[in-house]
């Protein structure tokens, strides 16, 4: 089974691939991941993605679909997959959708998640990260104990410029404007898709999506 998950930056997506994937097994897809490990591996896809990614550039489409066959030919044939992140575009859709035939597979449903703006930007826009530990917390929903400093090591925490709030709208804008027309797509392709409401703690979310998988595709587990 292949199940793509979509949703707005902020909307808890790549929480719910861990939880899901731990939960039931499955694999999880994230292209960032296969184009860091095909990089330090050195294979032929991850030179030639390297000469992008060091130029700072974005690695093209065919060499992602690439990357991401070759994993799939790797899983036993019975393995479930979860897309973490991807498709992000119309055209990256239509390339996973022609080349999942090639490796006997193809997307199975879709997962919406959904929130509001209001609730998206303060998870985001909230967000502190301590630069010595790594360790994150939200002003709104994890603040620390003392304002803009890590309770684990004591450094300063920073807020990342990719949090600030006019960045996360316009993140939101990119996202409509790149990513929300799959949802059409895949609904054009007849692929059922699951709409859950992502406005909750990561457990609830976790557990209303378990249902909807038993009762749309089947799931088990």
């Amino acid at each position: 089974m292949v199940i793509i998950l979509l949703g707005p930056p902020g909307v808890g997506k790549g929480t719910q691939g861990v939880l899901l994937s731990e939960a039931l097994g499955w694999e999880r897809l994230v292209t960032g991941d296969l184009l860091r490990a095909a990089r330090r591996e050195g294979t032929e896809l991850g030179e030639r993605a390297r000469e992008y990614m060091d130029r700072g550039d974005l690695v093209p489409d065919e060499i992602i679909i690439g990357l991401v066959g070759e994993r799939l030919r790797g899983l036993e044939p019975g393995q479930s997959v979860l897309f973490d992140g991807f498709p992000r575009t119309l055209p990256q859709a239509k390339a996973l959708g022609a080349a999942l035939p090639e490796v006997g597979r193809a997307v199975d449903g879709v997962v919406l998640f959904e929130a509001p703006d209001d609730v998206l930007v303060k998870r985001i826009g909230g967000r502190r990260s301590c630069p010595e530990c790594g360790r994150v917390y939200n002003v709104y929903f994890d603040a620390p104990d003392l304002e803009d400093v890590c309770g684990d090591c004591g450094a300063a925490l920073v807020h990342r410029s990719d949090d600030q709030p006019e960045t996360v709208l316009h993140r939101l804008t990119v996202y409509r404007e790149q990513t929300e027309p799959l949802v059409r797509y895949y609904g054009e392709e007849g692929t059922p898709l699951l709409r859950i409401e992502a406005d909750r703690s990561p457990v609830e979310v976790r557990d209303a999506l378990k249902v909807e998988l038993t009762a749309r595709l089947g799931v088990e587990g």
